[in-house]
């Protein structure tokens, strides 16, 4: 169990994080994530992989709590806050910060795969298994998250001359 949960750490984490924006709730939806595959693990199916089967645990762990959240009723002056991730470069911190706020705003289901896709590199058929969508909807969500990402960081200025490069991609 150990070498699974040291094997798999990281990208398991950093979906968390990158989904939900807060340090603490990505530890702890990770902790959980591989607490739900140890339980489940008899009933992963050996002939699949085995990454894009915990990616997707880890992967609805976060949108059950991203749900939540939303049905529950926020406090006054209560502000969300995204972790602190600053590199010694103030440009290359502030073009971060845009482009998680940016993703922030993308549907959930375009957010994830296209996290799955360039964070975690995992193919448009392991998105799509992880996913539970066809190979054709993960490539779709992949794309459209691409664009839209373009939209609203050109909205912002931060996109100017490469907008349109950046959508034909």
């Amino acid at each position: 169990m150990a070498e699974l949960v040291e094997q798999f750490r990281g990208q398991v984490f950093g979906l968390c994080l990158r989904m939900l924006g807060n340090r603490q709730d990505a530890e702890d939806m990770a902790q959980e994530a591989f607490v739900r595959a140890l339980r489940s693990l008899h009933r992963w199916d050996p002939r699949r992989e085995f990454r894009p089967w915990l990616l997707s645990i880890a992967g609805n762990r976060c949108r059950t709590l991203l749900a939540k959240r939303q049905r529950q009723p926020r406090g006054v002056g209560e502000v969300e806050q995204l972790p602190d991730r600053r590199p010694s470069s103030e440009g290359y911190y502030l073009l971060a910060e845009e482009v998680e706020q940016a993703l922030a705003g993308l549907r959930r289901e375009y957010r994830q795969a296209f996290l799955l896709f360039h964070e975690q590199q995992l193919s448009y058929a392991e998105i799509a298994a992880a996913l539970g969508c066809p190979v054709g909807t993960a490539k779709t969500w992949v794309h459209r998250a691409r664009r839209e990402l373009a939209d609203i960081l050109s909205q912002r200025g931060v996109l100017e001359e490469k907008a349109d490069e950046v959508r034909r991609v």
